[in-house]
């Protein structure tokens, strides 16, 4: 059994809603989901934190995407505030730092950052970080702003291994989503074979990176099976050993029972 600890089910995603679809990925062996709720305003964070609540197989996560950082004010960053402290709502994010599309300036983009790691220190829960094209200055804000205090995972990781280092030794672990499946992603492969075996997850991002041979279409749950059979190739284990390692690990990364 599999946990995908990172995928976005909100309904316009989904608009035949999130239950055939968590369906579809509880018959190809997912047994649990982490629900990530980000926008542009309190919506997602709503949803997920409220589908938590309904379904004993998900969690959630709550925060601000750094495209929409641009958008946070007190008013916004106190109900986040509050959404996270729910007993279902198990970290953070996904916050940090996005250079690539540049939806939010970066200067705005890293003081929100600071602001969503002292939100998770608050509240004790770990962070779910996303970092695209701004590698330096997300180790440099994770740093300077105590986030080994309460860890938590890199993403969708697509960085190298400097990287992958220096966020292990502040706690983080690896989150491989179906880019680990793409043949030019030397570098993340290098990592896949290498992270340290108690620091890995296995994530879709859905609605977003399909793996292959599933390119190209609408990502979902069911996907990360793709995942993680690429994951465990790349490292020489068997898919049921790699399996059964990153649910222990994803268990224990966001304290399910």
């Amino acid at each position: 059994m599999l946990i995908d600890t990172h995928c976005h089910l909100d309904p316009n995603y989904f608009p035949e809603g999130e239950d055939a679809v968590l369906e579809r990925a509880r018959e190809a062996g997912v047994e649990a989901f982490v629900v990530i709720g980000v926008g542009e305003d309190l919506g997602p964070a709503r949803f997920a934190a409220g589908l938590a609540a309904r379904r004993p197989d998900v969690w959630a996560s709550v925060g601000l995407h750094p495209h929409d950082a641009r958008v946070l004010d007190g008013a916004m960053e106190d109900e986040l505030e509050r959404l996270a402290r729910e007993p279902r709502v198990r970290a953070v994010g996904e916050v940090g730092l996005d250079y690539h599309y540049m939806h939010s300036p970066r200067e705005t983009q890293r003081e929100v950052f600071r602001r969503m790691i002292a939100l998770a220190r608050r509240v004790q829960k770990p962070i779910v970080v996303h970092t695209r094209e701004a590698a330096e200055d997300t180790i440099t804000v994770l740093e300077e702003e105590g986030a080994r205090e309460v860890g938590g995972i890199i993403h969708c990781f697509s960085e190298d291994r400097p990287f992958a280092e220096r966020a292990l030794a502040l706690g983080f672990d690896l989150s491989f989503s179906g880019i680990v499946t793409f043949k030019n992603a030397r570098a993340i492969h290098e990592v896949a074979a290498w992270a340290p075996p108690d620091r890995i997850l296995v994530e879709t991002d859905s609605p977003y990176l399909a793996p292959i041979p599933l390119r190209g279409k609408r990502c979902e749950p069911a996907y990360v099976v793709h995942t993680a059979r690429r994951v465990a190739e790349l490292r020489g284990e068997s898919f049921d050993a790699l399996s059964t390692r990153t649910t222990e690990n994803a268990r224990r990364r966001f304290g399910l029972a």
